[in-house]
């Protein structure tokens, strides 16, 4: 296997911080085009998009042509959907809603082949490159990337216990469900809010472990990065060209009232 490119270049990212995006259109030609936009990475959501596995093949086979780099958010943390995606090619994967170090371990286990995990294992699928990777299955444990994601009060206070699992790349807040399970939702700039994912990002840094985030809009974002956040997303591929339409239609006064901010993603 080629060095896990996320690794070495989102997740090392020392002059300046990595910037990407969320893809939620499920469509291979928008993410295509998002991924000649400039952005480091992109999100290929399987939470929150109706992303199968075989339209995630689709994304990644759009984004493998392009210079940012993929990131698969899983629908869940389940070890055979962990497998699926694995095999379908994705070297980089997010986590959602892990609560506990065991969680994250066993998370970790997922994507790894015996002894250090219990991935199955299959001779011929898209990672290998249809069998034509000679050391696929000896390489492959070191070559995938994990990314642990933060979601609750809870998370955040066992952040170091699940940066300390063997395997876990970096940490990922996810400031809107962060919000509403702090019953503040809908409002990420409470400063209640905002003082939590503050704290995350000094946590994580005291122990040298990346962190990153999604904000909606550049002043969000920079606000995160302000705060010690190592990488981040902002918006989305919808959010964007949503926004954008907007933008235009009020230009020529034919805008509907819209809120003043744009969704998170």
């Amino acid at each position: 296997m080629t060095a896990n490119e996320f690794r070495e270049t989102v997740l090392q990212a020392t002059e300046r911080p990595a910037i990407g995006s969320w893809l939620m259109a499920a469509s291979a030609a928008v993410a295509e085009a998002m991924g000649y936009c400039g952005f480091d990475f992109l999100v290929v959501d399987m939470e929150h998009s109706p992303l199968h596995i075989a339209s995630t093949v689709e994304l990644l086979r759009a984004l493998a042509a392009t210079p940012a780099v993929p990131l698969v958010r899983l629908a869940n943390s389940d070890q055979v959907l962990v497998k699926q995606v694995l095999d379908a090619g994705a070297r980089n994967i997010m986590f959602p809603f892990i609560q506990t170090a065991e969680q994250a371990h066993a998370a970790v286990s997922y994507t790894r082949y015996p002894p250090q995990g219990v991935r199955g294992v299959a001779a011929m699928h898209r990672a290998s490159h249809y069998g034509h990777s000679q050391h696929y299955l000896r390489d492959a444990n070191g070559g995938i990337a994990v990314v642990i994601q933060l979601e609750t009060p809870e998370a955040i206070d066992a952040l170091e216990q699940i940066a300390a699992v063997p395997g876990v790349d970096s940490l990922f807040v996810g400031p809107g469900d962060l919000a509403a399970a702090m019953g503040h939702i809908g409002e990420i700039g409470h400063a209640d809010v905002q003082a939590m994912i503050a704290r995350a990002a000094s946590r994580a840094r005291a122990i040298g472990k990346p962190i990153g985030i999604v904000g909606g809009n550049p002043p969000m974002v920079q606000r995160f990065l302000d705060y010690g956040y190592t990488w981040s997303a902002i918006a989305s591929d919808l959010a964007l060209l949503t926004g954008r339409a907007r933008e235009w239609l009020d230009d020529l006064g034919r805008g509907l009232r819209t809120p003043a901010s744009a969704p998170l993603y």
